[in-house]
């Protein structure tokens, strides 16, 4: 299968990037309906915020225990397990009949999409490696980055006719069809003689051998902080465009949307020009990139500048999101061979439960300041910037010392 070209590798692509699909949907579709839900529980934007934050827990823990899973049962069985938890789970949230138990039932509906987000990732480094590792995965990315583009404005189409459980009804429908696609349509990638053994104790090694990976860590965290500062964006958007800046939900769901094309312009520049231009250098440019408009985002925060003085830095900073996590994954994931799924679960792992830190953080100030959100998304940047210097290229320098 590693040597799938033209049509069948583009089939691989959407079906893959479908299931990674899941994790924005997940994320991003019932955004438009914060201050709706915030109504019909009669609760305080914070609660609302916080089932945010126990989805992307539920993401980054579900990671931690689907992808070792996978390696030692296979992809293909614990996807479609995953896959009818996931409807299950979206029922819940849409008969939830208090804000706690729908915060629980976001938890669960997380953990069960991690299924998606980590197998699709283990799936492409059982495939390719190398720079083809880094083209497959920049095509992967530009079906996923579909999510950020499509969710919002899907979930804002459907408050036109019906109310914010409607969204979850239509994340269940989506769980279905891809149980159902599965079933279908895809092969087992990991044959039972590359399965790693089935015991705690090998698979606690996996994980104490990645961590003690300075390269593999710098890059871990180096994404983990650039996509929890995204979070926060994702957390506090909407409120600061539609409680602020008075914005109607679907005007919100477009503007949100325009983003998901940085993202894809992002991750397109870096498989289009992987050849030419160094992965390491690309990450550069994105971490570059993040922290300029980071800055410039806060800036202009402060100073509560017009709408478009905002949404522009924003832009920007979304793109750097598609260079950092493309080249990223694939520096991190290329030398992981059989243990792949415990590598791609420690890299989905840090970003959520990094984000889970900063999506609540943005609402501090309560719902009508935009200043935390600034703060929180240029820490981030910075952040991810100096794990990266500090990890991976002081560690690359040490490596390369004669004294060493």
């Amino acid at each position: 299968m590693n040597k799938l070209t033209g049509s069948k590798r583009l089939q691989l692509a959407l079906l893959l990037g479908s299931l990674g699909l899941l994790g924005p949907f997940t994320i991003d579709m019932y955004l438009p309906s914060f201050p709706s839900i915030v109504e019909d529980y009669q609760t305080q934007a914070s609660l609302v915020q916080i089932s945010l934050t126990s989805c992307l827990l539920g993401l980054g823990l579900g990671q931690l225990v689907i992808g070792p899973m996978s390696d030692v049962l296979g992809r293909r069985k614990p996807l479609l397990i995953f896959l009818i938890l996931y409807l299950l789970a979206s029922l819940a949230c849409s008969f939830s009949p208090t804000i706690y138990v729908f915060i629980a039932a976001r938890l669960l509906q997380g953990f069960s999409a991690a299924g998606g987000l980590v197998i699709s990732r283990a799936i492409v480094r059982d495939l390719y490696r190398g720079k083809e590792l880094t083209k497959f995965f920049a095509l992967l990315m530009l079906v996923g980055n579909l999510g950020p583009i499509v969710a919002p404005i899907a979930g804002g189409s459907v408050l036109t006719f019906t109310n914010w459980s409607g969204v979850f009804i239509v994340l269940a429908c989506v769980g279905l069809v891809l149980f159902l696609i599965v079933t279908a349509k895809l092969e087992e990638t990991l044959h039972k003689e590359e399965r790693v053994a089935s015991n705690l104790p090998q698979i606690l090694k996996n994980f104490k051998s990645l961590i003690k990976d300075r390269q593999f860590a710098g890059y871990a965290l180096t994404q983990g902080f650039i996509i929890a500062g995204i979070f926060a964006y994702v957390s506090g958007i909407p409120f600061v465009y539609q409680n602020i800046y008075g914005v109607s939900p679907q005007t919100f769901s477009l503007l949100f949307g325009i983003n998901g094309v940085a993202l894809i312009i992002g991750s397109q520049l870096v498989g289009r020009l992987t050849d030419v231009i160094p992965d390491q250098t690309f990450l550069k440019i994105g971490l570059l990139i993040s922290n300029t408009a980071g800055a410039a985002l806060l800036i202009a925060l402060l100073l509560k500048a017009p709408l478009i003085a905002v949404a522009i830095p924003i832009f920007f900073l979304v793109s750097s999101i598609g260079i950092i996590s493309t080249t990223s994954f694939s520096l991190a994931m290329d030398s992981q061979g059989h243990i792949a799924g415990s590598a791609s679960a420690l890299l989905g792992l840090l970003p959520f439960i990094l984000g889970s830190v900063t999506a609540p953080l943005v609402g501090v100030a309560g719902e009508y300041s935009a200043i935390p959100m600034g703060i929180v998304i240029f820490s981030a940047s910075f952040l991810a910037l100096a794990s990266y210097l500090l990890l991976v290229q002081k560690g690359s320098a040490v490596k390369l010392s004669p004294n060493k």
